[in-house]
């Protein structure tokens, strides 16, 4: 496996790869959810890249960038125990150059969800997603389906610019309990973190509305911004202390 920092290092390694390559986007803090995608890729692709980068624009909170957890070593451990060629990791200034001076904005399904909450999320995760993909120029590129709204918008922005990428959703991964895998996860305390199956328990039940489904959570000590059904699923967005946790299931 080998270590990438520079935009021009992984541009040079990429004009000398044949079949296909997959790229695995992440932000670090890597858990079972990620290891998924990751093997996907390796299964199905000849090369597999992995990017580990907390993109600062993507952050609507500056405190929530602040706190995002750092395991960068534990993260390179498992990622080389999966077999990935290349992990490219560079910093802020190899990635916006221009200094955010430029960006990709989506003005339809940005606008609902997590994206009435957390305005310019979408436009820095569409931006940095853009960029990735032009640095490594992947055939193939993988996400899960906890972030389906994200999901949706890469696969939608692919079309848009005739892009020829695949893009490969893959399914949430959960805890025993139920819990999707999150990086953010870390981050509860151990009060909350026994509350949080509740989550997906509520969500996941047909026979209440997607307000009595709110109300349950709010009843339990959840703060939520959001619990809505579109694309033929219930999703939802809630706080639990400072912590914000997410998950949709299929409706």
């Amino acid at each position: 496996m080998k270590l990438i920092k520079s935009v021009d290092d992984a541009k040079r390694i990429r004009k000398n790869l044949t079949g296909d390559v997959g790229l695995v986007p992440t932000m670090g803090a890597l858990h079972k959810g990620h290891i998924s995608l990751i093997k996907k890729s390796v299964e199905i692709c000849d090369t597999t890249f992995v990017s580990i980068f907390v993109n600062p624009t993507q952050f609507n909170d500056k405190n929530d960038y602040k706190n995002y957890p750092i395991t960068l070593e534990k993260d390179l451990a498992m990622i080389e125990a999966e077999g990935v060629d290349y992990v490219f990791v560079p910093d802020y200034n190899e990635m916006y150059p221009d200094d955010y001076a430029f960006h990709v904005s989506e003005s339809k399904i940005s606008n609902i969800l997590c994206g009435r909450f957390r305005p310019g999320h979408f436009d820095g995760v569409l931006t940095v997603v853009m960029k990735l993909f032009n640095i490594i120029k992947p055939n193939i590129a993988f996400f899960g389906e906890k972030d389906y709204q994200q999901y949706l918008l890469i696969e939608n922005m692919v079309k848009a610019f005739f892009m020829d990428i695949k893009i490969v959703p893959c399914p949430t991964v959960r805890e025993s309990d139920g819990l999707a895998l999150s990086s953010r996860n870390l981050l509860l305390s151990d009060d909350n973190r026994k509350k949080a199956p509740l989550i997906y328990k509520t969500i996941s039940d047909r026979n209440i509305t997607d307000d009595e489904a709110k109300k349950i959570l709010e009843k339990n000590g959840f703060s939520v911004d959001y619990v809505e059904t579109h694309f033929g699923r219930r999703f939802v967005a809630a706080y639990l202390g400072s912590v914000r946790l997410i998950d949709n299931v299929m409706i």
